[in-house]
């Protein structure tokens, strides 16, 4: 099979490892250990704390509760704000010729066009024939694909057949991209932990390898895409890319992250996960169209290999590895290292399941995977300890935006929740009856704390349909026509979206706090998406 790099034809090359060259990543220190607990600790005392006040001091809590609820909606102002902002920085991306902007903007030091490689990751396990190919038929599409394109298909040796598919796949697309490889990661090598990022690290260890150390490729003109494996990108992101990372004066330190979009199967889902859905995605969009937010990784992402390199690869003893590596890359570039938004969304698949209740379970099971990501909280503390030389601010001020994430998602939705109803079950004068405040609203203005939790509530279901709205414009056109079920659920979700939020954020995230408090692991699971 004819192989290609920058336009020359070599003998195409197919690898798979099948035992450990680079040795595993050491187990976590004790102190950091210890710190993963830090999460947890916060969420249980704050249950502890809000029910013991809801028994004492009721007005105290109710007002905590009510203050946590205006700071919510507030976020959801600000990310409706910010994704509308987004909205249109897409379309103006969307309509740039990519190339053409690198003739008009390169500099003397920025990197050749042609000279850019584009090394994309594929880790699977499990995946269905269909899911890949439709991402390697999306890859090939690029403009970059034929010319400035290695792909590695990431395989694990646990799957059985995995070589015959990796293989096959090979075969199949070899004339559509520079080069298409597959790496083989071994199961059960020590201190691992099954899963995306241990994946990750072996095939791109065993690209750098291939690419670098064996055919000569300059590491500092690579740049890796790392994905999930249903990720399909927008048609002009990799030319996007070769325009940042060319001209980017400080491109080895760089990171770059385009918005998600849970689209690639949205007709095929319930509208209670479309809403969900659209709700996570305005505010991945917003988080990187705000200049108020610092935005983190999410799923699908890019770096320099020279960053990849230096920084040690990703970890094998990560389970949610995007905001990992990204945090172990800021230490190790001295604090240098910063994200760009690239504003062309990508689209990924959602969980489905056979029934509304097997959707709901794999969801659940999805974001209590994610939510294993606070770890980062002790993370970040034990690397803050360990550089000491990094400016406290700029280590400090990563702490705060991962750490703000996570313990509100946990302690922050346990104090909102319990603090907001238990108090009032307790002592139910001190919020008015429901049919007194249906006659006469002015009612509330008696009871400012109960005041303000029901005008959060309102806020959020408001906001909840901004995002549904901004979701809708963007998707494509439907498979089939509306059914009145779907009518009536899609109306349903709106004011169940703050319990829904509880389900498919806050518990999913109390539950992997705990684990992480106890010392109990996480199974890797693959969410089934067809």
């Amino acid at each position: 099979m004819p192989y290609k790099s920058g336009g020359k034809r070599r003998n195409n090359v197919i690898f798979g490892v099948g035992h450990s060259i680079w040795g595993s990543t050491p187990p976590s220190p004790i102190p950091e250990r210890v710190l993963d607990g830090i999460p947890g600790f916060l969420a249980w005392m704050a249950l502890l704390l809000s029910i013991a006040s809801a028994v004492a001091f009721p007005q105290v809590i109710l007002l905590v509760a009510a203050l946590l609820g205006l700071y919510s909606s507030a976020r959801f102002l600000l990310a409706g704000i910010a994704n509308a902002k987004g909205l249109k920085l897409i379309k103006q991306w969307e309509n740039t010729d990519w190339h053409a902007k690198y003739n008009q903007d390169a500099t003397p030091d920025s990197l050749p066009w042609d000279c850019v490689h584009h090394l994309v990751i594929i880790p699977n396990y499990k995946e269905p024939m269909q899911i890949l190919r439709a991402t390697l038929k999306n890859l090939a599409q690029q403009d970059v694909a034929r010319t400035q394109m290695t792909v590695i298909l990431a395989m694990e040796a646990s799957e059985e057949g995995a070589d015959a598919k990796a293989r096959e796949l090979v075969n199949e697309f070899s004339k559509d991209f520079a080069n298409i490889l597959f790496s083989v990661h071994p199961a059960g090598l020590p201190g691992e932990i099954r899963g995306k990022s241990a994946n990750e690290a072996w095939a791109g260890r065993s690209a750098k390898l291939r690419l670098v150390d064996e055919l000569g490729l300059d590491m500092d003109h690579i740049v890796v895409s790392t994905m999930d494996a249903d990720t399909l990108w927008h048609p002009k992101y990799f030319s996007a890319l070769t325009y940042l990372f060319a001209t980017h004066p400080e491109r080895h330190i760089g990171y770059w992250q385009s918005p998600i979009r849970y689209h690639a199967n949205v007709w095929d889902i319930s509208p209670l996960m479309r809403l969900v859905n659209a709700y996570s995605t305005a505010f991945e969009l917003a988080y990187l169209a705000a200049p108020w937010w610092m935005p983190m990784p999410i799923s699908s992402y890019s770096l320099s290999l020279r960053l990849l390199h230096t920084s040690g690869y990703w970890d094998t003893d990560v389970i949610a590895e995007d905001w990992h590596m990204y945090i172990k890359a800021f230490f190790a570039s001295g604090a240098r290292v910063n994200l760009q938004p690239i504003f062309l969304p990508f689209l990924a698949t959602a969980t489905t399941g056979d029934t509304l209740w097997a959707a709901i379970k794999n969801r659940y099971q999805q974001t209590l995977r994610h939510a294993w990501g606070s770890k980062e909280v002790g993370y970040i503390i034990a690397k803050m300890l360990e550089h000491p030389e990094i400016h406290f601010w700029s280590a400090f001020s990563l702490l705060l935006r991962v750490a703000h994430d996570i313990l509100l998602a946990g302690a922050g939705w346990v104090t909102l929740t319990v603090g907001a109803q238990l108090p009032v079950l307790l002592h139910p004068s001190i919020a008015p009856p429901i049919p007194d405040i249906l006659a006469d609203p002015l009612l509330l203005l008696n009871y400012p704390a109960w005041a303000m939790i029901s005008i959060s509530g309102a806020l959020i279901v408001v906001l909840g349909m901004l995002f549904w709205v901004q979701d809708v414009i963007m998707r494509p056109p439907r498979k089939r026509p509306r059914t009145v079920a779907e009518s009536l659920l899609t109306l349903l979700s709106f004011p169940l979206l703050p319990f829904l939020t509880l389900i498919f954020v806050a518990l999913p995230v109390m539950q992997a706090q705990t684990r992480l408090l106890i010392g109990s692991s996480l199974t890797y699971r693959v969410a089934p998406k067809i």
